[in-house]
């Protein structure tokens, strides 16, 4: 598990670093059907194989980082949608560390050169994700403090068990939600490390109408264990008011890894194009470097495409 000294180390030596683009977008790209509650992380069971080719192809087009199939695989949503116990469930979860690290050896067996860090960052996705009805975006519901540490306990634990670098505590929509996970890691995970990235109600305040402001307080408290802060699965035009407004408020490096610029219609269950056009990653890239961002990357909609954009733009 990556420490916060050594963090610091790989940025301060690489400078900015690349996190990769959408899981799902790729996998029905190949014709996979992820009309489920369990979204990507059913393709755990099916055909784990593509998951790991996909890793490898944002590895391929710069990304430093490939976050795992496991943004909805909580052991409730397994149990409830594939009838599994803890045990297989708990297997899964590892399982999508593993491709993860496959793709990571394959990777430096083709044309990653060595000296270039590939890590695997374990997806902590919110229990707004388990409910799968949007809440993630909204933060609009409620569990005590030790509900969301039962919730989150067991894939915080597979994935610890199976060495990533560190973990992705992503596209979270409410505070409480985060400062228990946190909470978690402090007593139960001491030695474990992540980044911590929030989905917005606008520039200023995550999902749940949280001050960035307050919620830097919150962090700062647990600075040891959270190695980098900011936001995903938000519009791009967002990301830049955003960094800014936490210009000063925390020691830990930023992040920002947005949507594509289409829209999602929850009537249709289907993406529309942006009437802007497709966005220009590159120059983004360049410009939330300058906000401040140590950390860039793509989430839904994004492609390997759209990861050599970012990652060209910051090696420039």
């Amino acid at each position: 598990m990556l420490s916060r000294q050594d963090f610091l180390r790989l940025l301060e030596r690489h400078g900015p670093m690349v996190i990769d683009g959408a899981l799902a977008t790729e996998l029905e790209s190949r014709g996979y059907d992820l009309n489920h509650s369990l979204w990507s992380a059913k393709i755990l069971e099916e055909d784990p194989m593509v998951i790991k080719q996909v890793h490898l192809d944002y590895f391929l087009a710069g990304a430093n980082f490939a976050i795992t199939a496991s943004y909805q695989a909580s052991a409730a949503g397994f149990a409830e949608h594939l009838n599994l116990n803890e045990e297989k469930a708990t297997a899964l979860i590892k399982r999508s560390a593993m491709l993860a690290r496959l793709a990571v050896e394959e990777a430096y067996g083709q044309t990653v050169r060595r000296d270039v860090p590939l890590l695997v960052a374990g997806s902590v996705g919110p229990y707004g994700a388990y409910l799968a009805d949007g809440s993630e975006y909204r933060g609009d519901y409620q569990l005590s403090k030790s509900g969301f540490q039962n919730f989150h306990r067991a894939r915080i634990r597979a994935l610890v068990d199976a060495e990533v670098d560190l973990l992705a505590i992503e596209t979270m929509p409410q505070v409480h939600e985060i400062e228990a996970v946190l909470e978690l890691l402090r007593d139960e995970f001491s030695t474990t490390t992540a980044w911590v990235s929030c989905t917005l109600k606008d520039s200023q305040h995550i999902s749940d109408g949280t001050s960035l402001v307050e919620l830097a307080k919150l962090l700062q408290a647990h600075r040891e264990r959270v190695l980098a802060f900011g936001f995903n699965c938000i519009s791009a035009d967002l990301a830049t008011d955003a960094l800014q407004h936490l210009t000063g408020q925390l020691d830990v490096p930023l992040l920002v890894y947005p949507n594509s610029g289409e829209k999602w219609d929850a009537q249709t269950n289907t993406w529309s194009s942006s009437s802007s056009g497709p966005l220009d990653f590159g120059q983004l890239a360049r410009h939330w470097q300058q906000h401040g961002a140590g950390l860039i990357g793509g989430c839904c909609r994004t492609t390997p495409t759209d990861i050599i954009a970012i990652s060209q733009a910051l090696k420039r």
